[in-house]
């Protein structure tokens, strides 16, 4: 039946189901589109056989929503969603944010704080003796003791907190599948223990065995070397092939987690990208004027998964790993076919991507036969020697998608690895500039003193500057217009306001007028977060200066925007603060005016007019 999954227990009469054999809790409304982990799950499952339903974000105050669909004969699945549900309510710097993409009409406050914990624990209410898995993002970056930014904080793994049985971590397929044929052969779940890609408690460790022990809980909590320590462990051995098992005492118990689950093969993408999404949301959210998050995806193809980009505060790589998994281009035809059929579809594919989208292979055949280099990233500071720099694939597959009745245009809108494509030496960046972009293109350079891209992961300001001049001279040569819109980050580890000022000297020079600026945010999981919290580079051990003061970090900010009127005053300290008076002045180099010359100003001025300063000059001057 190609319908929306049960929601009520009237969908479960429709379809003469009595019982289900797995319930899925979502942080997220329902969404059925393979851009949506819950979707991707319930309907793999449904696909080899088993009855699945879903409770999307369930009223969390009692116990009543838990329990209308009865009581799972296998058990419960449970996910905040998509994103992080304190991410995804929480801006860097603590405050509420005012839509919920992933919500009817985008209303906030339509899941809890910690989702995960508080949806197992109301389970547990209802429920005491059926299996509880978890998985998603929120779990599969709790999966140990983490920093929690939001408390300021070491908490204990997730599986302590929501009491759950077993942990999914990473994108799951493989897992959930082994879990339930597990079940369903009526192998108890606390049985399953040594399952790869999962995590669990333990009361003692006479059933497992070459394991890697990290520091405990109550040792990371007192000691911020024994947190870096434990991190390192836990990042080296995100691996399928070379990874160990890793242990952490927890308060009497013990947490395992089993090496990352192997990549998915094209026939294993393949197969969970073909299966029959309705690629909307559900009927139910017609009345709040739908999903918001559906806008973005629903003429967008997932390409790969997988980055080995290795940007340290990024969460992909301990979410998805570092081998590139693909489907097959009669896969992404297929689909792209069923998008031009669709009645909203108006000629454009918005996206053709993943986590990086010039990631189409893995960046070299060692990774699957050895693993991926430990400790060593692909592309940072210089490209590894052994690097498989090769859009060809990827090109093959964008002049496909060009080639299809209907499909107007191709966007490519995921984000671009830049270095990558410079050591590609091939005509990407041509078919890029000619057929996949539209007036702009947005990649993140995130910032260009050395001290910090070296602590980021990212190549450094010279690659940037190749890169743009490389795209400049393309659009020249094809005769178009088109231009580079660079992300940068404030308040990275490692940042100070020196650095700060660098940038901003950088941006000037760029004569870039930045509208969006992005604080760092520690996520769990990520190298970056651990340097926030301890204070050291958990890869060299090497100590980290990082800007936690709130009005630092307002500082940095303001320094990425010097020329709004509103930050002349954060601006102006800070540049006092980093000995940069050089920069206060009226020189063409001078990124503000001398304090004085406001202050004069506005004294004298009677009409309401706004100063003549560098930061006001019209864009058509600058």
């Amino acid at each position: 039946m190609n319908d929306f999954l049960p929601i009520s227990k009237h969908d479960m009469k429709r379809r003469d189901w009595d019982e289900l054999d797995f319930i899925f809790i979502s942080g997220d409304a329902y969404v059925d589109h393979p851009s949506f982990g819950p979707a991707i799950i319930c309907r793999l499952l449904e696909k080899h056989g088993y009855k699945v339903g879903i409770i999307a974000q369930p009223d969390w105050h009692s116990t009543t929503d838990f329990m209308k669909l009865g009581k799972p004969r296998l058990g419960f699945l449970v996910s905040s969603g998509n994103l992080d549900s304190m991410l995804n309510k929480f801006t860097a710097a603590k405050k509420t944010r005012h839509q919920d993409s992933y919500s009817p009409g985008g209303k906030t406050g339509c899941r809890p704080d910690r989702a995960v914990v508080v949806y197992c624990n109301r389970l547990r209410e209802c429920w005491k003796d059926v299996p509880i898995i978890i998985g998603g993002i929120e779990a599969s970056l709790r999966r140990f003791a983490h920093y929690d930014y939001w408390t300021d904080s070491v908490r204990r793994s997730i599986l302590m907190d929501s009491r759950a049985d077993l942990l999914i971590y990473g994108m799951g397929e493989h897992q959930i599948l082994e879990i339930a044929a597990g079940l369903q052969q009526g192998i108890g779940i606390t049985n399953l223990i040594s399952i790869k890609g999962t995590a669990c408690r333990l009361k003692n460790l006479d059933v497992i065995w070459d394991y890697e022990q990290i520091p405990s809980f109550d040792e990371v909590t007192a000691n911020k070397q024994a947190f870096a320590a434990a991190f390192k462990s836990e990042y080296l051995e995100q691996d399928p092939i070379r990874g160990k098992a890793l242990v952490q005492a927890c308060n009497g118990q013990y947490i395992l987690q089993n090496p990352p689950s192997l990549p998915l093969s094209e026939t294993e993408m393949d197969e969970i990208y073909d299966l029959p999404y309705r690629r909307t949301y559900h009927p139910i959210y017609e009345k709040d004027g739908g999903v918001p998050a559906i806008q973005e995806v629903q003429f967008s193809l997932v390409s790969h998964r997988g980055c080995f980009g290795g940007c340290n505060f990024c969460a992909i790589v301990s979410h998805q790993g570092r081998i590139i998994q693909h489907r097959s281009h009669e896969s992404l035809l297929r689909e792209a076919q069923i998008l031009t059929k669709m009645p909203q579809f108006k000629g454009y594919i918005h996206d053709v991507g993943g986590p990086t989208a010039n990631f189409r292979i893995p960046s070299c055949k060692q990774q699957l036969e050895r693993g991926t280099c430990r400790g060593r990233k692909c592309l940072a500071p210089q490209p590894c020697r052994n690097l498989e720099a090769d859009h060809s694939d990827y090109l093959s597959l964008l002049r496909k998608l060009r080639s299809l009745p209907k499909v107007k245009k191709v966007f490519i809108r995921s984000g671009i690895r830049f270095d990558y494509l410079l050591a590609a030496k091939d005509e990407f960046l041509e078919e890029l500039c000619r057929y996949h972009i539209s007036g702009q293109l947005k990649i993140a350079p995130e910032h260009v003193a050395e001290k910090v891209t070296s602590l980021m992961g990212k190549s450094g300001r010279d690659v940037y500057v190749r890169f743009a001049s490389a795209f400049k001279k393309m659009n020249e040569k094809i005769n178009s217009k088109q231009y580079l819109v660079p992300y940068f980050m404030s308040s990275h580890p490692g940042a100070t306001l020196r650095e700060a000022v660098e940038l901003a000297e950088f941006i000037r020079d760029l004569n870039y007028r930045p509208e969006q600026v992005q604080d760092f945010i520690p996520t769990p999981g990520t190298p970056s977060t651990c340097m926030y919290y301890s204070g050291i580079d958990p890869l060299t051990g090497k100590q980290v200066y990082t800007a936690k003061d709130a009005h630092e970090k307002k500082m940095q900010r303001a320094l990425m925007q010097y020329r709004d009127p509103k930050n002349y005053h954060l601006v102006h300290e800070a540049l006092i603060r980093a000995k940069r008076q050089d920069l206060i002045g009226f020189a063409p180099k001078c990124l503000i005016k001398p304090l004085s010359t406001e202050n004069n100003f506005h004294k004298n001025n009677k009409s309401g007019s706004k100063p003549d300063t560098r930061h006001k000059i019209s864009r058509k001057k600058r």
